[in-house]
């Protein structure tokens, strides 16, 4: 199939890769020259614009980084609405505000423009390798038509709801994760304050009930004090931001939310915030004085 690829960051590069391997024909558009350039060369072929991308392809996906970046890319000058003909379908996998998503979702069917929003979990590990979990939120038609191409870049496509469903999903996620980076932070931090050692503590415990795919993937990280990103503490606090107004939204009180998002904001302040969001881990060491890693 021939599919329109906007946002060719961290996990929209590896994404549409993945959609290359698996047969489908590119068209693909990022403000990043070099990022563009980086995936042409895996044999994609370069928009002039996101309207250009549009006119040339009945399905699109959008990998941006917060909701005013969507807004533009489908609403704005040379945007999606400009160049999408009636049918083609749009699936935003950026993480945003699920009211967002509605706005920009009632625009495009304005227009008869379909749209799915579809956020996904797993980082730049599970881009790379094509084992995102993705959900999604609109028609469910539409996600059924679409689910075998979501397929090519996730071992799961799982439908959640109308319109926004996946996003609000999406924003449930990223609280069981930052909150469990944090927990596992404060947990390495107690045991090299009382003398016992980091990577032992990981092995004996991960088998157990404390054992989860955050802790798996996080204490070696915090443990080689390697913060390289596959997610940025400063997308993570979008994330966090964007629940907590959600949160205030419907109603439902946040407050460990609250707390790791001020824990990931005074990182930010120090200068970590493109570091991974295992830098939590310098946190603990700023307030306790204590190191987990080398």
């Amino acid at each position: 199939m021939k599919i329109g690829f906007i946002g060719l960051g961290i996990m929209g590069k590896p994404m549409a890769k993945n959609l290359l391997k698996a047969g489908h024909e590119l068209v693909v558009f990022d403000i990043n020259k070099e990022n563009v350039d980086n995936v042409t060369a895996a044999g994609a072929k370069a928009a002039s614009s996101t309207a250009d991308a549009a006119s040339q392809t009945p399905v699109l996906i959008t990998m941006l980084p917060n909701s005013p970046h969507v807004k533009a890319v489908v609403l704005g000058e040379k945007g999606i609405l400009e160049g999408a003909k009636p049918g083609t379908i749009l699936i935003d996998m950026s993480s945003i505000a699920p009211l967002a998503s509605q706005e920009v979702e009632k625009a495009c069917a304005a227009k008869k423009i379909k749209m799915i929003d579809a956020p996904v979990s797993g980082g730049e590990p599970k881009a790379i390798d094509g084992t995102l979990a993705i959900m999604v939120g609109g028609d469910k038609t539409v996600f059924e038509e679409v689910q075998p191409i979501l397929l090519n870049m996730g071992s799961t496509a799982v439908y959640c709801g109308a319109i926004g469903a996946g996003n609000t999903t999406k924003l449930a996620n990223q609280i069981v994760v930052g909150l469990n980076i944090a927990a596992v932070a404060e947990a390495l931090t107690l045991v090299k304050k009382a003398g016992v050692d980091p990577q032992l503590v990981f092995e004996a415990i991960r088998g157990g009930l404390a054992g989860s795919t955050v802790l798996n993937a996080k204490a070696p990280m915090m443990i080689e004090s390697n913060f390289k990103p596959g997610f940025k503490i400063d997308l993570h606090i979008k994330d966090l931001a964007n629940a907590l107004d959600t949160g205030h939204g419907v109603g439902a009180p946040l407050p460990l939310t609250a707390l790791v998002r001020e824990m990931m904001e005074t990182l930010h302040a120090d200068g970590f915030g493109q570091d991974d969001h295992s830098a939590l881990a310098r946190y603990y060491a700023k307030v306790s004085g204590a190191k987990i890693g080398k």
